[in-house]
């Protein structure tokens, strides 16, 4: 295990679950409200114009309703950015994570972030910052984390899904 997949301190995990966020409405909700009542894969996007990250969001929701119910899990995506983007960044899902080459995935994150609503210019996010994946609660309590080291470093959604105790067909 590296460095980058070490779990969060107790004591850090409580702090963070005091921030607010915002759901997909615009409401602030506090993150620890995300998962204090159940199990949650908490995904940390780099950005809502990453056509990477919206790949990794589209297979993740190509995960069976069922096989999250049976296994006492939801799914969270947290991105950087404005709210607003949120809507625009969900996308249909695809049967692999990385589909196209540089030229292809730079058009379409254009495609699908500034082209689609030229409003989010500007409130896409930080494009530098990395992401991660995490499996949190119930509670302040954390099963695994790993912390993105490049742009296509998400975990593989069948081993984060693995790790969360979600069976895939």
């Amino acid at each position: 295990m590296s460095l980058l997949d070490t779990l969060p301190e107790a004591s850090v995990l409580e702090l963070a679950s005091k921030n607010e966020v915002w759901d997909v409405a615009g409401a602030k909700v506090a993150f620890g409200s995300v998962f204090a009542q159940q199990k949650t894969v908490v995904v940390f996007i780099r950005h809502f114009f990453c056509g990477i990250c919206q790949l990794y969001v589209e297979q993740l929701a190509a995960v069976p309703e069922a096989a999250l119910e049976s296994a006492g899990t939801k799914i969270v995506i947290v991105g950087c950015g404005e709210w607003k983007a949120i809507q625009n960044y969900v996308g249909q899902a695809k049967r692999s994570y990385i589909t196209m080459g540089s030229w292809s995935n730079a058009w379409q994150s254009l495609k699908t972030g500034p082209f689609k609503d030229p409003s989010l210019i500007g409130k896409q996010g930080n494009f530098t910052q990395l992401g991660g994946d995490f499996v949190l609660g119930p509670g302040n309590q954390c099963n695994f984390a790993h912390r993105m080291q490049h742009t296509e470093d998400h975990v593989e959604v069948a081993d984060l899904m693995k790790t969360a105790a979600v069976t895939l067909p």
